[in-house]
């Protein structure tokens, strides 16, 4: 279900860029959350729309339809039963400007914990999926292939490791993300900056990255991308979806072999920021 529903949310989201795009090449903002530099855009909230119409239409049942959890127009994340976390577009300045990498994220979490997800790539109409004991299905042009374990298991050094990360929206959490990076730059093979955490981790699931840590990101950010990077043999340290961005806990996503050095070096500290920051 998160794999057909994010899928069609992906198909609106390419459609509407290419009818919304000015002669600028980039998308007009409407909004920002966090700060003045995360905008929302019209097809962020027409996507959020679209995916919980759906998943009322195919989750209602005599109690009603499971409740849902979405960056633009929030909930709750319950502690008993079925919440499905939803980013509508996870990268959306990269949407803005028109840069192909931004996606739709879909987790259904039980009791707070994701159980399956799917992360559909906007740009190149392919669909990340996985669920608990499954393996990670990559759906390109409506054809499954699935694969058990893409993570690189050989890899055993650090400085060998392309490394994904991203920053804050909030400046004074950016700075401190900034200088932890400056001190690991040096240990690794180079570093990546996506700017879509669920893509970032769906690289880490397919190969394409060895690693990916960020601090603060929110549940809708990495409840799919977490699930499908595990699934494909990656060590996942997650928050725990009822953290708040707030809190500035760290996640990262990595090869086996790099894990544990790579956590000592970037989870060890949170980057909180306070009501009225910067």
């Amino acid at each position: 279900m998160a794999a057909t529903v994010a899928a069609e949310a992906a198909a609106h989201v390419r459609g509407e860029r290419s009818l919304a795009v000015g002669s600028s090449g980039r998308l007009d903002v409407e909004d920002t959350k966090s700060s003045d530099v995360d905008p929302v855009t019209a097809i962020d909230r027409s996507s959020e729309d679209l995916i919980r119409g759906r998943l009322h239409e195919l989750t209602s049942r005599g109690a009603g339809a499971d409740p849902v959890l979405g960056e633009e127009d929030g909930g709750a994340l319950v502690d008993r039963g079925v919440t499905w976390v939803v980013d509508p577009v996870d990268g959306t300045v990269n949407l803005v400007y028109g840069i192909p990498a931004s996606a739709v994220s879909i987790a259904a979490c039980v009791d707070g914990v994701p159980v399956a997800g799917a992360v559909a790539d906007v740009s190149h109409a392919t669909v990340y999926s996985a669920c608990v004991g499954g393996d990670l299905v990559t759906t390109v042009a409506g054809e499954d292939h699935v694969t058990d374990g893409t993570v690189p298991r050989t890899l055993q050094h650090l400085s060998t490791a392309l490394v994904g990360t991203g920053f804050s929206y909030v400046s004074s959490r950016r700075q401190s993300q900034a200088e932890l990076l400056v001190g690991l730059l040096p240990e690794i093979r180079d570093i990546r900056r996506m700017g879509s955490a669920a893509l970032d981790l769906c690289a880490v699931a397919t190969g394409r990255l060895d690693a990916y840590y960020e601090h603060g990101l929110g549940p809708w950010d990495h409840a799919a991308g977490s699930l499908i990077a595990a699934r494909s043999g990656a060590v996942v340290f997650m928050p725990p979806l009822v953290a708040g961005q707030d809190e500035g806990v760290g996640i990262l996503a990595a090869a086996p072999g790099i894990a544990d050095e790579l956590a000592g070096k970037v989870l060890g500290i949170t980057f909180p920021v306070s009501e009225g920051h910067p």
